[in-house]
């Protein structure tokens, strides 16, 4: 990350929501050693992908993981990914268990001609251009019981927040430095 980007701004922007939980969603095809790194620090975290992986996949798959502040994995992933692309940061009321529901629900998508391809919304820099597109349908799939999503920005000392609030929906950027 950038040393232009205060760690202490980011947190707060993640965790402005009194009561509300963060997760991170963050993909192994960014993030050297994920799988290694949750085990590590003992995340509370799961596989997007089901079933019985081969090695090479569980090293690139998407994880969704509980992000909590002041924790080794938080820092490790705000100093080292941040500006990075190794995901996205959502906020949510919802439990663990339905937000792994709903995030694996919309992994494989369908081009207009019925070809299954795999969504990428994991991806921040495939999230902030989707999102401002959305109809009102797509906003209530891609959300779901999100409140919000976090992201970088391409400049990454802004973040981009993003919710639910009618077509399109709610956005701000957020100055980081």
């Amino acid at each position: 990350m950038s040393d232009q980007v205060p760690l202490k701004v980011l947190r707060e922007q993640l965790f402005a929501i009194p009561g509300a939980m963060v997760y991170a969603v963050l993909d192994g095809a960014s993030v050297p050693e994920l799988p290694q790194r949750l085990a590590q620090w003992q995340i509370e975290s799961v596989c997007l992908l089901r079933g019985e992986l081969q090695p090479d996949v569980a090293q690139t798959a998407p994880y969704l993981a509980a992000f909590q502040p002041d924790t080794p994995f938080a820092e490790w992933v705000l100093s080292e990914g941040w500006g990075k692309h190794w995901g996205i940061f959502v906020i949510s009321n919802a439990h663990f268990r339905a937000l792994r529901q709903h995030f694996r629900s919309f992994l494989m998508v369908y081009t207009p001609e019925g070809k299954p391809v795999y969504f990428r919304y994991y991806d921040p820099r495939v999230l902030r251009v989707y999102l401002p597109t959305c109809n009102t349908p797509e906003l209530r799939t891609v959300f779901g019981p999100v409140l919000r999503y976090i992201v970088e920005d391409a400049d990454p000392t802004a973040l981009l927040k993003f919710w639910p609030d009618g077509e399109p929906c709610g956005s701000e950027l957020v100055r980081l430095a």
